[in-house]
């Protein structure tokens, strides 16, 4: 009876020495662990500077015209934050550009669909001429941009529509 017990204690004891041993090697490897888990909300940046929001070109060098893919535009440029500004440019209508417009569109249904109709126009036809306008992402919840003109054309068939949800600045 004395052999039975004595072989499972000396199995837990292998088993807690080995469990610290593991946890000990994590936590030598990673240098700051005692000061991660403590600092998200109360101390600076580890390297003394806090991350300002950005402005982002909507389409990069692209800007905002019709056949570009700004769901990808949008995945590449991730994360986008709180306070971050999206700068919408486009040529205003003439005789070889499309007209094109900023829509922010209420859900996520609309945006699928294109269906401007509950949609707030936040950039006309010429707000993206010289060095465009821009959109502060004030708030925490999702953004749905498209192009609406000639009839959500744009949006339906030109890739003309992207989302964003930003994200709470911390201390990225």
């Amino acid at each position: 009876m004395g052999v039975k017990y004595g072989g499972a204690f000396l199995v837990v004891v292998v088993v807690v020495v080995v469990a610290t041993t593991l946890t000990l090697d994590v936590v030598s490897a990673n240098k700051e662990w005692s000061t991660v888990a403590g600092n998200w909300n109360k101390r600076p940046h580890p390297n003394g500077t806090e991350a300002a929001p950005k402005k982002f070109t909507v389409g990069g060098d692209q800007n905002w015209r019709f056949g570009f893919n700004y769901t990808s535009w949008a995945i590449n440029n991730a994360p986008f934050f709180l306070n971050d500004t999206l700068v919408f440019k486009y040529d205003p209508p003439n005789d070889t550009t499309f007209p094109h417009s900023v829509y922010l569109l209420p859900d996520y249904r609309s945006f699928q669909n294109c269906d401007l109709r509950r949609a707030r126009k936040i950039g006309d036809l010429s707000a993206g001429g010289g060095d465009g306008f821009e959109f502060v992402l004030k708030r925490w919840q999702p953004y749905y941009f498209a192009c609406g003109e000639h009839d959500g054309i744009h949006c339906k068939d030109g890739l003309m529509k992207f989302t964003i949800w930003p994200l709470i600045r911390w201390f990225y």
